[in-house]
């Protein structure tokens, strides 16, 4: 009998350290990195991982656009991941009471496109965060310049950062208060994210920022904005998201209900993706696994984040160059094993 019951004890130990080892993040050596930079001409990658709900690991590689060695508080800009925190910011206010995911936003906001056109009366929040509100991902793309509906909102999914910008300027409307600041006091303090502005400021220095760089890793006059956008431009570093990202995975920021929420499926982008408010989903992966994502990019910045709550994972990726999508996928691959090859396959 004593001899049954130390098998199994041994079986069940064997089966958790398998387990563990499934759900281990791999981070690749420093030299194939660095030769993932050599190839591609990207100046600087920024990696961090999470690892049982805490940030595990912080690795950065390369150089700034001064030629210095970027660190995990280097500034990068991470394009469209300013998505994730407008999200958050918007669900915060959801949670407070302040703000309904449902309601019209013409009450707060009409854009001058769009008076005469009676779909903006039905155009909510919740359009805006699963990405259908009909319009473009921006009013230049329409021949006229003009911001317009392409189909009725809530009918199906088109990507738009016109959509998250419709949104702010509702919020700026309603609260009387700079979308920055909103920004600044309900997601950058309390989750500790101490060098993440939506504009540019005194308080970046030239030689924080990573930059931006083209295809052969020559870097491109970088455009300064003053003005925050809610779909782009989130100067942030590897430190401040990486924790952002773990407070999300614990579920720090929101009620269940509203998490719940956040994560379900409400608009379909292809079999196998969906957008949530404010995320992809990928649920049905691997061992029961379900993924949040994002990713922006733009001219020579590249980035992405990957959360596998179940299993309280993450991975955050932040490059300075065109080529980064590439190094960035890569990171995916190589990190988060069958998972991250599920991911991938799906795009």
């Amino acid at each position: 009998m004593k001899t049954y019951l130390l098998l199994i004890f041994y079986l069940c130990l064997f089966s958790q350290l398998v387990a563990q080892t499934k759900n281990q993040i791999i981070i690749p050596d420093s030299a194939t990195i660095n030769q993932w930079l050599t190839d591609t001409n990207v100046p600087a990658i920024a990696i961090g991982t999470i690892q049982n709900g805490q940030v595990n690991s912080m690795l950065v590689y390369g150089n700034t656009q001064t030629g210095s060695p970027a660190d995990a508080n280097t500034i990068f800009d991470v394009a469209s991941l300013t998505k994730s925190i407008t999200s958050l910011l918007t669900l915060e206010l959801v949670l407070q009471a302040s703000w309904n995911l449902d309601e019209p936003l013409f009450h707060y906001w009409i854009d001058p496109d769009l008076k005469n056109d009676p779909r903006h009366q039905k155009l909510t929040t919740r359009h805006v965060l699963s990405h259908r509100t009909g319009f473009k991902n921006w009013r230049w793309m329409n021949e006229d310049k003009k911001l317009a509906f392409d189909f009725e909102p809530g009918s199906k999914f088109h990507y738009s950062g016109e959509g998250f910008e419709y949104l702010r300027k509702a919020m700026e409307g309603k609260f009387q208060i700079p979308f920055e600041k909103m920004a600044d006091s309900l997601i950058f303090q309390p989750n500790g994210m101490t060098n993440s502005h939506l504009t540019w400021n005194e308080k970046i220095k030239d030689y924080q920022f990573a930059g931006t760089h083209d295809e052969s890793g020559k870097p491109y006059e970088y455009e300064k904005s003053t003005q925050a956008n809610a779909a782009d431009n989130l100067l942030t570093t590897l430190k401040d998201f990486s924790q952002l990202s773990a407070n999300i995975i614990n579920k720090q920021m929101l009620d269940q209900d509203l998490y719940q929420e956040m994560i379900r499926p409400q608009s379909t982008v292809r079999e196998g993706i969906s957008f949530g408010l404010g995320w992809i989903v990928f649920n049905n992966l691997a061992n029961g696994e379900y993924a949040l994502f994002n990713a922006g990019s733009d001219t020579g910045v590249n980035a992405l984040v990957v959360l596998l709550p179940k299993s309280k994972r993450g991975l955050i990726v932040m490059t300075n160059g065109d080529n980064g999508r590439a190094l960035a996928m890569k990171a995916i691959a190589e990190t988060l094993g069958t998972v991250g090859k599920e991911i991938l396959s799906r795009f």
